[in-house]
């Protein structure tokens, strides 16, 4: 009698220990750790570009399809004229001449309108342009 006690604990012990130091696998939808959607517009839909600075420096922005660039001062807001998104792809590069990082928030106040807020970055390389492609979707490169 003694040894089947003994044998049953043992084997209750091993069984126990063996099932509390297992990890235990389980399947997920892509949708429950994909992270925020990108930002997207209806492809030919006219959309604003508003443009904030919210860094203490000015900064400078270029269109591609322009040939200049435009100083952006501390707190400003700058809109660009509608641009359909079927049209060839736009891109809009940013830079601080002080060579700091920045970040660009974006956002969709209404249905037409792509909001860009820049901010100081204390990590490089930080973002350095926004793309705006002909299918809709908003790109931070």
């Amino acid at each position: 009698m003694l040894k089947l006690v003994s044998a049953t604990l043992i084997a209750t012990t091993l069984l126990l220990g063996a099932f509390e130091n297992q990890n235990i696998a389980s399947a997920q939808t892509c949708a429950s750790k994909c992270g925020k959607r990108p930002l997207q517009f209806v492809p030919g839909q006219l959309v604003r570009v508003e443009v904030v600075n919210s860094t203490p420096r000015t900064l400078k922005l270029q269109k591609v399809e322009s040939s200049d660039f435009i100083q952006i001062q501390p707190g400003q807001v700058l809109k660009f004229e509608q641009a359909q998104v079927t049209e060839p792809n736009m891109s809009l590069l940013f830079w601080d001449e002080t060579g700091r990082a920045l970040t660009a928030k974006l956002s969709k106040p209404n249905v037409a309108t792509l909001r860009v807020e820049l901010r100081p970055n204390w990590y490089q390389p930080g973002d350095r342009s926004v793309y705006l492609r002909d299918d809709g979707i908003v790109n931070v490169l």
